[in-house]
């Protein structure tokens, strides 16, 4: 399994410098010759690293004298998947881990620290590893491997319970959800496809909600290709149920891509009348359009639009939805990378959660709806934004909101709010 290792290695040194953790290592997998053993062993290094990487982290920082920043990124990386192999991975032997992370410094150009890197795991060895046991924020922060700042931004949103439980699923395997296209199927028909294509799946207790056993990708299955579904977070399929548009209506999705949620409205709507469906990038308008080819779907107008700022040649519509750009702290069990993030790149993000609200707003019917939802569990981004709205605008009301909690719900941490204009 050197080759997984190695594999392993190169993404995370990649997705170190903000790339996405998914992209990266299917690229690395796709380019490898790997078999399916060792690109799930590959596959469990790389996120259980990514995911690990504070835990880690503190253990090597009591082994090593200088500052781990000082140390090769390239050396560091192979010390943290030795680590975790012998810390986190019991069926690896710890003498296998050690040799494994020595020869992948030797055939690099950082050969002259193989040295260093067998003497801080063989230290490790013979003397063990303890983590805090306490509940303070900073021993959370070791303990599950989250930032001092989200684990603060739990506690006081949640409180000290719910924050634990928060952070001991973020380091759970998620769930693999995907969505029917009720346009083309239903989901007895589906689950009988996918278990024909040795694909175990289960009716959800959602409707039209598929649940897939396993961890098998499936997007690679002639179902996915044949547009029988889509993936999507229950979560994420609930919410469009709250706002459940009409196919008499006319709706806009101010932030579309990858088009998940507009392609179950699409269904809802019975693939009738309008919908516009919006992204700031053009790249990110494509993944909507082919999206949408894939699964039939001809009721979607893609385009590229700027939320934040007003589009008077939109007109007015009866539903919207703003799945406005968040922190993403609902979903770090996916995208581990986001936790890593530092607090100052969202300075400035509710101001812009509520500049798209009230843009949005413009654009709403008398008596039409808008749905705000995040995946984000930041109060200031979910319930604080939406209050900001509605106290400066009594002509709206809110409906419904609500807050999915992962070890509650079972789903991925989400919140929305549905918001009605009266007349």
């Amino acid at each position: 399994m050197a080759n997984a290792r190695k594999t392993a290695l190169l993404a995370l040194l990649e997705v170190r410098n903000q790339a996405y953790s998914n992209i990266t290592l299917n690229k690395f997998l796709n380019e490898s010759d790997l078999s399916s053993a060792d690109r799930a062993f590959a596959t469990a290094l790389f996120y259980g690293v990514l995911d690990r990487t504070i835990t880690l982290d503190y253990v090597l920082s009591k082994y090593i004298k200088t500052p781990l920043k000082k140390v090769s990124d390239y050396a560091l990386e192979c010390l943290r998947i030795a680590l975790y192999q012998i810390m986190f991975m019991d069926k690896v032997p710890d003498s296998a881990a050690v040799n494994e992370a020595v020869k992948l410094i030797k055939i690099s150009k950082n050969k002259h620290l193989s040295g260093f890197v067998n003497g801080v795991l063989r230290n490790v060895l013979r003397e063990g590893y303890s983590l805090p046991d306490n509940n303070d924020e900073k021993s959370l922060s070791v303990k599950y491997s989250c930032p001092v700042w989200i684990v603060e931004s739990f506690i006081n949103d949640y409180g000290i319970d719910n924050a634990i439980a928060l952070l001991e699923h973020s380091l759970k395997t998620p769930p693999v959800t995907i969505r029917t296209n009720t346009l083309k199927t239903d989901v007895d028909s589906l689950v009988d496809v996918l278990n024909n294509e040795n694909i175990t799946a289960n009716a959800s207790t959602i409707d039209n909600a598929v649940e897939i056993v396993g961890g098998i990708d499936v997007t690679k299955s002639k179902a996915y290709r044949d547009g029988l579904f889509h993936v999507q977070d229950i979560a994420s399929q609930t919410v469009v149920s709250v706002l459940s548009p009409k196919s008499c209506e006319r709706v806009l999705d101010v932030c579309a891509a990858p088009g998940g949620k507009t392609f179950t409205m699409a269904q809802y709507m019975e693939n009738k009348s309008e919908i516009i469906a919006c992204d700031l990038h053009n790249n990110r308008v494509d993944l909507i359009k082919k999206g949408a080819k894939r699964l039939g779907i001809t009721n979607i107008k893609a385009i590229q639009n700027d939320a934040t700022v007003i589009n008077d040649s939109f007109g007015k519509f009866d539903v919207i939805l703003c799945d406005v750009l968040c922190s993403g702290l609902g979903v770090i069990r996916r995208k581990p990378e986001i936790k890593y993030k530092d607090i100052s790149e969202y300075e400035d993000i509710t101001s812009i959660q509520y500049k798209i609200l009230e843009n949005a707003a413009t654009y709403l019917n008398e008596n039409g709806r808008i749905l705000y939802s995040t995946c984000t569990l930041r109060k200031c981004e979910n319930e604080g934004v939406v209050k900001r709205f509605l106290d400066k605008y009594p002509q709206y009301e809110l409906k419904y909101q609500r807050t999915f909690m992962p070890h509650i719900d079972g789903s991925d941490g989400f919140y929305c709010a549905l918001i009605e204009k009266s007349r």
